[in-house]
C-alpha cells in the first residue's frame, strides 16, 4: 500500500513538474512574440488596431471581444491577406495556446511588420471577460 501512494505521489510530482516547465516554455514563446497586453493597455488601443478571435466561428457566435473579427486558426494561412499591414494586430482565443502559434506564423510569414513596437499582442478571452470586455 505505501509503495502505491509513493509511486501515485511521484507520479504527481513529475506531472506537476511537466505541466510547470510547460507553462514556463509558453511565457516565453509569449514573450518572444510581443507579450501579453494589460486589459487598461488593450481597452486604450482597441480601436486603432485588429482584433482577431482565432476560435472557431460557433465559438465566437457565442461571445466575442466588441470588435472583433472572426479568423479562425483553421483558416488562417487562407485568410492572412485579409490583415492590413499599417495596424496592430491583438490575436486572442480561449487558453492563448492558438494566439502564441498565429503569432509565430505571420511573423514567419511577414504578415505584420514588427519593428518599433509590438505588432502582434496576444491576450487570452478570459482576462477580457474579467475586463468585461465583451459585447
Amino acid at each position: 500500500m505505501i509503495n502505491f501512494l509513493l509511486i501515485l505521489l511521484g507520479a504527481g510530482l513529475i506531472a506537476w513538474a511537466v505541466n510547470w516547465g510547460y507553462l514556463a516554455w509558453q511565457k516565453q514563446q509569449l514573450k518572444a512574440i510581443g507579450g501579453e497586453l494589460e486589459p487598461e493597455a488593450f481597452e486604450e488601443n482597441m480601436r486603432k488596431a485588429q482584433i482577431i478571435d482565432l476560435r472557431e466561428k460557433n465559438e465566437f457566435d457565442l461571445g466575442h471581444i466588441l470588435g472583433a473579427r472572426s479568423l479562425p486558426y483553421t483558416q488562417l494561412k487562407e485568410r492572412m491577406v485579409e490583415l492590413r499591414k499599417d495596424l496592430p494586430v491583438y490575436l486572442y482565443d480561449g487558453t492563448g495556446v492558438l494566439s502564441v502559434r498565429a503569432a509565430r506564423r505571420l511573423q514567419k510569414t511577414n504578415s505584420c511588420t514588427f519593428t518599433g513596437s509590438k505588432r502582434v499582442t496576444t491576450t487570452g478571452l478570459v482576462r477580457q471577460r474579467r475586463n468585461k470586455s465583451l459585447d
